[in-house]
């Protein structure tokens, strides 16, 4: 992998990255500190990818950028990769600010929509027993009930239309033509453009550089499958992507060498389960199993997402007949190995 960009843009700035794409960084209030947020060149003005977080300091960025580095040309349009606050937080702020409609798969649109207005109604009895069901105490209960509202707080109104991208359009961006690409996993239906006259991949999350996409089972369908979809998807990003695109993936820097990277993404994966299978040697719940899958400690702040990654790989595992779960009599899951499966 090699990685083109000799510096990243401040946070005024805009690097041009290929022919017609500038890049563009937001600061991200967690530890993963920035989102990368591309404009493309549309005739007098931009087509823009991703958003941040609705919070003011993106709403502040974006204002220096849409004013300096944008030259204050008309936004024709939004298109957002999928759901999660980093990608579409300020899609709102963005619609009513310049007008552009809003372009994204059905799925990730709806799902937004819904997860937002779960999240501002509160903690649901449901949920609760889901991650008691994960071997949760009162204390992390306690924790994640105090944090509910992050995610609908760091979404501006989402706009209340949109149009839908499906797997294969084509569409018209300055005169050339970027090809909708749907991954799966990390989110249900993940928008990436690829325009292939010169190879140019906007990855969003599906293809990150360093780091891999968290694949989550949540509270609202607990017996999900994500990481089935996640592998699926790489395999057929592995099949169709040519070695020498170039990558824009939103968290990290542009870089060559995609399919290596797809690799080390699903070896990754492999490794962990494998560790995964030699910890259900011995009954575990899911947040026992935390050392199998992460290199790091996991303190509270990374519970809920470590929790669902963990679930999302014991899911998987029952699938493929490899591991089963019991529930004991205070209803929370206990994993093992199948015998005689590794």
């Amino acid at each position: 992998m090699t990685y083109p960009q000799p510096a990243l843009p401040l946070s005024d700035e805009a690097v041009t990255v290929a022919d017609g794409v500038l890049w563009m960084r937001l600061a991200l209030p967690i530890a993963l500190d920035h989102i990368n947020v591309y404009a493309i060149a549309d005739g007098d003005g931009w087509v823009l990818v991703d958003t941040g977080l609705s919070i003011p300091p993106t709403h502040a960025a974006w204002e220096k950028l849409l004013a300096g580095p944008l030259g204050g040309k008309p936004i024709h349009r939004l298109i957002v990769t999928h759901m999660h606050p980093d990608h579409i937080g300020a899609a709102g702020w963005l619609y009513e600010k310049t007008g552009a409609p809003l372009l994204m798969s059905r799925l990730e649109y709806v799902c937004a929509r819904m997860y937002v207005t779960e999240d501002a109604a509160g903690p649901t009895p449901e949920a609760e027993t889901f991650f008691r069901r994960q071997g949760w105490d009162d204390d992390a209960i306690a924790r994640w009930k105090a944090n509910t509202g992050r995610f609908s707080r760091s979404i501006s109104p989402i706009p209340p239309q949109y149009t839908r991208l499906e797997e294969g359009e084509v569409l018209s961006i300055g005169g050339r033509e970027w090809t909708v690409v749907i991954g799966a996993g990390h989110s249900p239906e993940h928008v990436c453009l690829w325009r292939k006259d010169d190879d140019v991949f906007i990855a969003g999350d599906q293809i990150l550089p360093k780091i891999s996409s968290n694949i989550g089972v949540w509270d609202t369908e607990p017996l999900a499958d994500p990481l089935k979809d996640w592998l699926l998807s790489l395999e057929d990003l592995k099949a169709r992507l040519p070695e020498g695109l170039l990558v824009l993936p939103s968290h990290g820097e542009p870089f060559y060498g995609v399919t290596t990277r797809l690799e080390a993404l699903l070896r990754g994966h492999e490794v962990g389960l494998k560790r995964l299978m030699r910890s259900l040697q011995q009954k575990s719940r899911s947040i026992d199993v935390f050392g199998a899958l992460f290199a790091r400690q996991i303190g509270p702040e990374l519970l809920g997402m470590a929790t669902s990654e963990s679930l999302a790989h014991l899911n998987y595992l029952e699938g493929q007949g490899r591991a089963v779960r019991e529930t004991d009599e205070h209803g929370v899951e206990w994993w093992s190995a199948v015998e005689g499966r590794q």
